[in-house]
């Protein structure tokens, strides 16, 4: 329900707490604007995804499917590709100085490579599932596919510490692919439109971008080809998404939406 004025939300908190319910201000929902939309083949399965000095760098998955490309945005050409061993079902990516590391779904192995060539230069070993990646100024973030966000040594990729993502008191699973903006996380949603805005510090959930209607169902492969991919040019402040075998990459600009809704939750 709308709350017209601070004194109709005192009597509507009162008569909640009388009754034995809380309210929760859920995150602000912002939309979105399509500022251009950019070539990708849909052989990719994305589950990796950032630019760096004009370029896309994507990381796929499936087993005998997966691997890592260095992609001109103008065209969607790979101008490098590295495939992984069949074996290996290929997730998230992240640069790190001269390196990428990509880890793998249930394999437990984190390959590193050195950007420039892809040539293998290291490799760890972790225990749990492999998702998303993206990095802050001094450490790995990962996702698991749970409502916790994992930060991990660079050098050992040992875990330093973790949140648990939540919205209100709500926790948020299923996060996937990632990526490090202006301070705040930003993570996809596993089988949803949303993106979640997420404090580094404690796990909050900051606000949700709904991308619902960025691409048409028609277009879509299956219902596997869901959104998955988030990528920032900082120099140019350009933010893109994508998804598993979309046939676009989408710059877009966040728009606000307003006003606040508060959500009663029953205890």
């Amino acid at each position: 329900m709308l709350i017209p004025s601070l004194r109709s939300a005192c009597g509507f908190l009162l008569l909640l707490a009388v009754a034995g319910v809380h309210a929760e201000v859920a995150a602000p929902v912002s939309t979105y604007k399509v500022v251009a939309r950019y070539p990708h083949s849909t052989a990719s399965y994305t589950e990796g995804f950032f630019y760096r000095d004009g370029l896309f760098y994507e990381g796929t998955g499936m087993k005998g499917r997966s691997a890592i490309m260095a992609i001109r945005p103008e065209t969607g050409q790979p101008v490098q590709t590295l495939s992984l061993p069949p074996q290996y079902f290929g997730e998230g990516i992240v640069d790190w100085g001269p390196n990428i590391y990509e880890w793998t779904w249930q394999s437990h192995l984190c390959f590193v490579y050195d950007r420039f060539s892809l040539r293998p230069v290291r490799q760890f070993n972790y225990t749990g599932e492999g998702w998303g990646m993206t990095r802050t100024q001094k450490e790995i973030v990962t996702s698991d596919g749970t409502a916790t966000l994992r930060f991990r040594d660079p050098e050992t990729f040992r875990e330093l510490r973790h949140i648990v993502v939540r919205d209100g008191s709500r926790p948020v699973q299923q996060l996937n692919e990632l990526e490090y903006i202006k301070g705040e996380i930003y993570a996809n949603v596993w089988h949803s439109d949303r993106i979640a805005r997420i404090s580094p510090q404690d796990g909050r959930v900051l606000g949700w971008i709904d991308l619902t209607g960025i691409l048409a169902d028609d277009q879509k492969v299956d219902s596997e080809s869901v959104l998955n991919g988030i990528a920032y040019d900082a120099a140019h402040d350009r933010l893109f998404v994508t998804g598993k075998q979309w046939p676009y990459v989408f710059e877009i600009k966040v728009v606000k939406r307003s006003p606040m809704v508060l959500m009663p939750v029953q205890r």
